[in-house]
Order: structure tokens, then sequence, then C-alpha cells
């Protein structure tokens, strides 16, 4: 199976077509969410990624003498990126009475990406990642309407959400070009799978947990 297909494989498996957004998300793109929920999301999100960045850097230092460990370093660099919209986010929530302590349902997804940076296959890594950001870009891209049309978001205060809706096509193309043409092997592509299933599945914990915030 080329590896194009390979990846589209485990996008459609791990994210069928039809399947329900997180109640948060469904929340806010009705306009019933929490300012006070948001800004405790985006308290989680300065630890989340400023741990993926470092666990991304891993990644790429493990494979660096093969394309791959540029593909991870490039994720890296957009989470620099991500990481420095985070500020004009957390300010035009206002003043909340909101904790920034970290919550443990929103930081599993963060410890086993690090996890997978010790232990994981990379290459096993690089497709399930692929296949959970089309998740999660999905979510963004309906926060970040929300946010313009509920709340009166500005774009910087926007930009966070907006730089994770961007879709997932050129991300997917550019880790099958690092992957190369014999792509993964079976073996390697159930691991994918079993890696991809459960960072989908803290994925939803981190949504659940703010939904569940008091």
């Amino acid at each position: 199976m080329p590896t194009s297909r390979q990846l589209h494989y485990l996008r459609s498996h791990l994210t069928p077509p039809g399947e329900e957004p997180p109640t948060l998300v469904k929340e806010f793109a009705t306009g019933r969410g929490r300012i006070g929920t948001l800004a405790v999301l985006a308290a989680q999100q300065q630890r989340i990624i400023t741990s993926d960045r470092r666990s991304l850097l891993l990644l790429a230092t493990r494979c660096a003498d093969v394309p791959l460990g540029a593909w991870f370093a490039g994720l890296a660099d957009g989470e620099s990126a991500a990481l420095r919209t985070l500020p004009a986010l957390a300010t035009a929530c206002g003043p909340t009475d909101s904790t920034d302590a970290p919550l443990p349902g929103c930081q599993a997804y963060p410890s086993y990406l690090a996890w997978l940076a010790l232990n994981g296959h990379p290459p096993a890594v690089a497709a399930a990642l692929v296949a959970n950001f089309t998740a999660w870009g999905g979510y963004c891209a309906t926060m970040a309407g929300a946010l313009r049309r509920f709340h009166g978001f500005g774009e910087e205060a926007c930009a966070f959400f907006d730089f994770f809706a961007q879709p997932a096509t050129a991300l997917e193309q550019a880790a099958a070009e690092a992957l190369g043409p014999a792509g993964l092997t079976d073996p390697d592509l159930d691991v994918a799978r079993e890696y991809g299933r459960l960072l989908q599945a803290y994925e939803q914990l981190f949504w659940t947990t703010l939904t569940e915030l008091p």
C-alpha cells in the first residue's frame, strides 16, 4: 500500500467522517461556551505546547539522519509559532477566577507524546500524529469561527485556533514524502494505529476535562 494511502487509512480509521465533535466544541459552536473555560484551555495549552515541542525535537534527534527528522523538527517549529499566539488568546478572555494549575485530564496527551518520543517507533509516531491532527484542526476551526461570531474576538485573539485550523493535507503529504515510498510495514501500521488510538483518546479527554469544569 503506498504511503499516502496508509496515512489516509489511518486518518479515516481514527477520525471517521461524521464523528461528533467534543461537547465543549459544540457548546462554543452554539454560543453556550464559557470564557472562563477558554481561559483554562489557554493555560493548559501553554503547558501542552511547551512539552510537545520538546518531544518533537527529541523525535527529530532520534531520526536526524533520515528525512523524517526534518519533518519532526518542522512540527516543533510550528509548536513554537503556536506558543506565540497564546498570550493574545489569554488576554482576550479577560480577568477570570480560573486556575492555571495543570489538570491531569488535559496533560495526558503531552505526557503520552513524551513517552512516544522516548519509546515509540518514529515512523509509526509520525503516521499517528498526522491522523490525530486532522481531528484537532477541525475542532480548532470550529472554535475560531464561534469566538468571532459569538464573542467578537479579533484576528490576534483567534490566531491560536486559526493556526491549527489549517487543512492537514500539506502536512500529510510532507509526512508521506519523509516516510518514503516504501511506507510502513504491516506491523508498523498496526503500531501506528495503536499510537493513534491512544492519542485520540487523550485528545478527547482534554476536551472532556474542560467540559466538566465547575
